[in-house]
């Protein structure tokens, strides 16, 4: 999961406290004697794998979940060079123990493991900060395939996040919201990104690699604003030789300042929102499907979430706690009633304070005390 920025913005949605205050009574009445709900295949979660020192996925097993996200950040991972790149036993590793006991963790709890995979070794980019593309893309795909022998019942792998925002990849020059063409300079982003794409699925299709039928590669990885918007970067995604890189699903990232409804009209700015997916489908088929005779390419919805505190420190756009459960029942009915959409995934399981002072989200389907909102609820029930 990436960190937020300050385009992720809108206005503030108000309710009055004595509807809140008999809404969230019916809620904690109801889920009192709520069981488990049915595992949905299309339920993702980016949250820990432990709350109070407890094991977090009964809550996730309650919830419904199917796919367990975590991010592995390959600068931390392979600090230095490895001999061996493919193998995951070459001493250069330094595979983090909480990736390791929290793939473990939710494999045993049936869940399916979405790793992505981001952010490159100084080693590999010539020195530069993290966010830098590596200079050649194979060392990428190296890095993909030990991971793939590390991590076997992981089968969902997502190449880098968010890289529209350039303070996750570089290098490219910011492009304006509403142009219609990129510069040289806007376009070796998203081709500089093609090139690691391609060379991943690759890697990570290939026959030699253990479990590799299995492996579906998530690319594009956009979200809903971003330095470059993301139909430029469908457009310019594109190899040296012209044809677009080789995935299985298109990631995107849906926040959104309005409730999801497909019948919204186009949002501002050539912005792509959760109400937009099915605009987002055509153009992911279109520009990436079609070259490759593929009649469509399902969406990955990796991240959304709804917060419900003007007190948060990723977002600054905010509703109450029950119309956060209005917009989770309306984004299920959207994903849920139709086939083009893989999976919805919400990051933060709980509302919680960076050094217990400072607000770091409102996101939480609970309460910082470890309560149930409104939308845990609507969540479980999606």
């Amino acid at each position: 999961m990436e960190s937020s920025d300050s385009k992720r913005s809108g206005g503030l949605l108000t309710l009055g406290f004595a509807a809140l205050v008999v809404f969230c009574l019916f809620a904690a009445l109801e889920l009192s004697n709520a069981s488990n709900a049915p595992r949905n295949p299309k339920k993702a979660i980016w949250g820990p794998s432990q709350v109070d020192g407890k094991t977090a996925f009964p809550i996730y097993k309650k919830l419904g979940i199917s796919i367990y996200s975590m991010a592995l950040d390959w600068s931390r991972v392979a600090a230095t060079k490895p001999a061996n790149p493919t193998d995951p036993n070459d001493p250069a590793y330094k595979w983090p123990g909480s990736v390791t006991g929290s793939v473990r963790e939710a494999g045993a709890a049936g869940l399916r493991v979405s790793l992505t995979l981001t952010k490159a070794p100084t080693w590999a980019n010539g020195g530069k900060p993290r966010q830098w593309a590596p200079t050649n893309p194979t060392d990428y795909a190296n890095f993909a395939t030990a991971a793939a022998k590390k991590f076997p019942n992981a089968h969902l792998w997502m190449v880098w996040g968010e890289p529209t925002r350039r303070t996750n990849f570089m290098p490219y020059d910011k492009a304006p919201s509403q142009v219609r063409t990129l510069t040289p300079g806007q376009a070796q982003g998203p081709r500089r990104y093609a090139r690691i794409l391609d060379a991943a699925y690759q890697a990570l299709k290939s026959p030699s690699l253990p479990g590799s039928d299995q492996n579906l590669v998530i690319g594009g990885s956009t979200f809903t604003a971003g330095d470059i918007r993301t139909p430029l970067w469908l457009k310019y995604m594109r190899l040296p030789n012209g044809m677009p890189p080789r995935l299985d699903l298109y990631g995107h990232n849906v926040f959104s300042t309005r409730e999801p409804d497909l019948q919204n009209p186009h949002s501002k700015f050539n912005a792509l929102d959760f109400s937009e997916v099915g605009l987002l489908e055509k153009l992911v088929t279109e520009n990436l499907g079609r070259p490759y005779g593929k009649s469509m390419i399902p969406l990955f919805i990796s991240e959304w979430c709804v917060p419900t505190s003007s007190a948060d420190g990723e977002f600054n756009y905010w509703v109450d706690p029950p119309d956060q459960a209005k917009w989770i029942k309306s984004a299920f009915d959207i994903v849920n009633g139709h086939n083009f959409i893989y999976a919805l995934g919400w990051i933060h399981l709980s509302d919680e304070r960076k050094n217990g002072i400072h607000p770091r989200t409102a996101c939480g389907l609970l309460n910082e005390d470890g309560s149930n909102k409104p939308g845990f609820d609507a969540f479980r029930r999606g």
